[in-house]
């Protein structure tokens, strides 16, 4: 019970239950904030929790609760606080504040780059079209189907061997052709999807 003069209920006095109050916060409120900023790393939310840690013990006196280790409670308050705020903030944010979610890309790609794309899938159709029919279906196994060699093999009635052979002279033959017109670079999306 903290100290100072008793009134008829045997609480202490206002200014006696003032001073305990202040001296409780000049010892603690550094800890409490401690607990706090380590929960969120935030300095300015810290020092909300811990003000509202000791509001409520303010009201808690106010109301006649007798709290035995005011320590132990403001500390179990902050805790309590914090992972409040951390419920709150996933219900309204996700796991991180909406400035931090401003940066993430949608999984969806931009407009311009799905023009992009198509107008690189429309060239590579048409250069696939020129290909020779044996060179479209083979490139068309593994890399539209995504057919492995062995199952190429088996499908074509040939060695594994041949099916690596005729993949790796199709895909020169495509680059060849893409290269033509400028659309084959080592930054291109059509490169890295014919060297598989």
């Amino acid at each position: 019970m903290p100290n100072g003069s008793a009134n008829d209920s045997g609480l202490p006095s206002g200014s006696a239950r003032r001073a305990e109050f202040e001296s409780l916060y000049q010892h603690y409120s550094r800890e409490v904030w401690a607990l706090s900023y380590a929960r969120w790393m935030d300095a300015d939310l810290a020092m909300d929790v811990t003000q509202e840690a000791f509001l409520r013990l303010w009201r808690q006196w106010e109301a006649g609760e007798d709290i035995q280790n005011p320590r132990a409670w403001l500390l179990r308050v902050a805790r309590n606080l914090a992972e409040d705020y951390a419920k709150s903030a996933f219900r309204r944010n996700g796991t991180q504040p909406p400035e931090f979610l401003n940066g993430v890309r949608s999984s969806q790609p931009l407009p311009v780059e799905m023009l992009e794309k198509e107008e690189l899938f429309a060239r590579l159709r048409a250069e696939l079209e020129e290909l020779s029919p044996g060179d479209r279906d083979i490139l068309t196994l593994r890399y539209a189907l995504d057919y492995d060699a062995n199952t190429i093999a088996e499908l074509l009635n040939v060695n594994v061997t041949a099916v690596h052979m005729r993949l790796s002279r199709a895909r020169q033959r495509l680059a060849e052709r893409l290269s033509v017109h400028g659309d084959f670079t080592p930054d291109n999306p059509a490169e890295r999807g014919t060297n598989r």
